[in-house]
């Protein structure tokens, strides 16, 4: 898939996301690269400081960044509604760690089989 698409698909991704959590989002950047310098299986990665770690001093600082990996979602995935879906997961998955959830807070809620959901 070119980039270019693969962007797009991103894009709607992130406008599909509830208005109540789009607006939330400050001083953060969505990019896409190939891959994860250090592993192939990582798919997505936010950095930055949580949101809800943001006292009254906060400013002047780079934006917080959630990176999608095109080349390792694409590897795991066999055709662009897969891809479209897996990007989304993705994009949630790192929102959650944008708005200050755990792996283990975002392993529970991703469960479907999990009966307590946060």
């Amino acid at each position: 898939m070119q980039r270019e698409r693969f962007e797009q698909l991103v894009e709607e991704a992130l406008s599909s996301l509830p208005r109540r959590f789009r607006r939330l989002f400050d001083n953060l950047s969505i990019m896409v690269q190939d891959w994860h310098p250090d592993s192939p299986n990582i798919l997505g990665l936010y950095h930055g400081v949580p949101f809800q770690h943001r006292g009254p001093y906060y400013g002047n600082v780079a934006p917080d960044v959630i990176t999608l990996y095109q080349g390792a979602i694409q590897r795991i995935c066999s055709s662009e509604p897969q891809i479209k879906q897996k990007i989304r997961e993705v994009l949630i998955h790192e929102v959650g760690h944008y708005f200050g959830f755990s792996e283990d807070q975002l392993r529970e809620i991703e469960d479907p089989d999990s009966t307590n959901k946060l």
